[in-house]
């Protein structure tokens, strides 16, 4: 079992009595050699701050360098300090806020969270929420109505400003709390090496994966020791429980995906998609800048802003393709066909962000994919465009997508500069799991863009593989494991 420390500056004042947990003074946990060596352990944080460079934030970040996994850890200790980020958990749990306060008559409330619960039972749900969010053992949440309830602060409490009334349900709390972590992580060591957390959202219209994928990924995870879950970011609060993430949920920065993938690897964990790879693969104007830099052929790009239009429009042929920075799989991506539409989508696409991408139309009727999982190639597919559509996903609404027919074709029967280039391009992003798309016309081969999170459906992307391509993601996800718990015995 992995061993678990409650770090505080003063433990003879904790006056907690904790199954299975030992507390431990800061400087012991700093100082003392016997910690620095330890290869694996849960760390809880509770000293009295966690300022810049202070006691407490050596405590965290000392931690993440000695991969054990610490609560809170450095990146949620910088959250507390963003307003962006409160407004961000505000909006995210807005409904559940409304909800709970609905009754009130005075306009503040102070909600005390005492590891994701509260003692007053009809604030549990919105306690859970927010302890999803932000993983700290004690929380204090100040709410302000104005017209309607809003999140003003949320921030780490120290164990000395608990209110003496509350220190039996918090001892209730924090052990109800270990016992179930304990329990789940004596559980799967009987059967499995580690545990893999796959997150999908069930509502999504076009996912990255079906369910007879997922249902492969988890037998293909299986087979290799891995035991393997189905998450959504209802569940992320979960997230110590698992060792690695895989995300088949579309990705985007100011998203939910983001911030799992970050607080992950924060914790830790093997991921991907990670946190690094969302960053450059959902923006198409890093990726041209990127892909420029590095000489690989893609579609005459132009990146617009608000002084450059008229410029850009001179230079362009039409019809020419506008993309959002952030655009995926065909979403945010449009199809300008003269130049009052151009000028018109540009004031659109400007609306939202300050850069815009501009290509010139490449006629194809289809696009290649290769996906390519740690620098090799692990499927190949033609995705034709969608009948009567210049895309290979017609959007017809929120609700629905039509997709064009696709045909899986064995990497060797690739041409080799399509191959080439994609291998060339997904190199700029790292060693993941990736979709690389191009177009061929005639002898000429374009780079469409890098896809972060690449669709594998079953049925589809396996049909050359089979059970092999779900074998070969786990494969990889179970080599990265043990290298690092290799590290951890070094």
């Amino acid at each position: 079992m992995i061993p678990t420390y409650i770090v505080t500056e003063n433990p003879d004042k904790f006056i907690l009595k904790l199954d299975g947990v030992e507390v431990i003074a800061a400087k012991q946990y700093l100082m003392n050699p016997f910690y620095s060596h330890l290869k694996s352990a849960k760390i809880f944080n509770l000293c009295k701050s966690y300022r810049y460079q202070g006691e407490g934030y050596y405590v965290s970040l000392l931690a993440t360098a000695r991969r054990h996994r610490v609560m809170p850890d450095p990146i949620t200790i910088q959250d507390f300090k963003s307003q962006n980020i409160i407004k961000i958990f505000s909006l995210e749990v807005d409904a559940l806020i409304q909800k709970a306060f609905k009754n009130l008559k005075s306009d503040e409330f102070v909600l005390s969270i005492y590891f994701g619960r509260n003692m007053a039972h009809n604030y549990d749900e919105l306690a859970k929420k927010l302890f999803m969010h932000v993983k700290a053992p004690l929380l204090r949440a100040q709410f302000e109505k104005n017209g309607k309830w809003i999140l003003k602060s949320l921030r780490p409490i120290p164990f000395s400003e608990v209110d003496e009334k509350h220190i039996p349900f918090l001892a209730e709390a924090a052990n109800d709390y270990f016992r179930k972590r304990n329990s789940l992580s004596a559980k799967g060591l009987k059967n499995y090496h580690y545990d893999l957390a796959i997150l999908i959202n069930p509502e999504e219209v076009s996912p990255p994966s079906n369910e007879k994928a997922l249902m492969k990924f988890i037998q293909a995870a299986k087979q290799i020791g891995i035991k393997a879950d189905i998450i959504t970011k209802e569940d992320a609060h979960k997230i110590l429980e698992y060792d690695a993430l895989f995300i088949r949920e579309t990705t985007s920065v100011p998203h939910h995906t983001y911030r799992i993938a970050r607080k992950a690897m924060a914790e830790g964990l093997v991921v991907i998609d990670n946190p690094e790879s969302i960053v450059k693969c959902t923006n198409k104007v890093f990726l041209e800048e990127i892909l420029s830099q590095k000489g690989i052929p893609r579609p005459l790009t132009f990146i617009l802003h608000e002084h450059n239009m008229q410029e850009i429009a001179e230079k362009i042929t039409f019809p020419c393709v506008m993309k959002q920075p952030d655009s995926a799989f065909s979403q945010g991506v449009f199809k300008a066909e003269n130049l009052g539409h151009f000028i018109e989508m540009a004031e659109k696409l400007l609306e939202k962000s300050d850069l815009v991408i501009v290509q010139e139309f490449i006629q194809s009727d289809f696009d290649w994919r290769i996906g390519i999982l740690n620098n090799r190639p692990l499927f190949a597919c033609k995705y034709f465009m969608v009948q009567g559509h210049w895309q290979i996903k017609n959007h017809i609404s929120e609700t629905v997508c039509h997709d064009g027919a696709a045909e899986t074709l064995p990497i060797d029967l690739v041409p080799p500069r399509i191959v080439e280039i994609a291998l060339k391009a997904s190199k700029l992003i790292g060693d993941g799991l990736f979709g690389i798309d191009l177009k061929q016309v005639g002898d000429k081969v374009y780079l469409i863009e890098v896809n972060d999170n690449p669709n594998i459906d079953f049925g589809v992307e396996d049909l050359v593989a089979k059970d092999d391509l779900y074998l070969e993601i786990m494969k990889y996800f179970n080599q990265k494991l043990n290298k690092q718990r290799l590290l951890d015995t070094l």
